[in-house]
């Protein structure tokens, strides 16, 4: 994978909140792309293994952290 191609998917799979992403079947991303107001700007499937893989790492380290709903409380 190129530095650049490096840079992008680490960008969007776990930049800010400017994406939505769905990894599926094990082998594709989806990315959305909304502008500061919401509306979908751009959308992209991606299939390379390594993107794939750093997204799907990525979602798991965040799941894995995550409060469950019961227990969260509101700071």
């Amino acid at each position: 994978m190129t530095g650049e191609a490096r840079s992008e998917a680490a960008e969007a799979a776990t930049g800010p909140g400017t994406g939505d992403r769905l990894v599926g079947a094990e082998a594709t991303v989806s990315f959305t792309y909304f502008s500061g107001v919401g509306e979908v700007v751009d959308r992209e499937v991606r299939t390379e293994p390594e993107i794939v893989s750093l997204v799907r790492s990525a979602f798991e380290t965040v799941w894995e952290r995550a409060v469950p709903h019961e227990k969260y409380t509101p700071v």
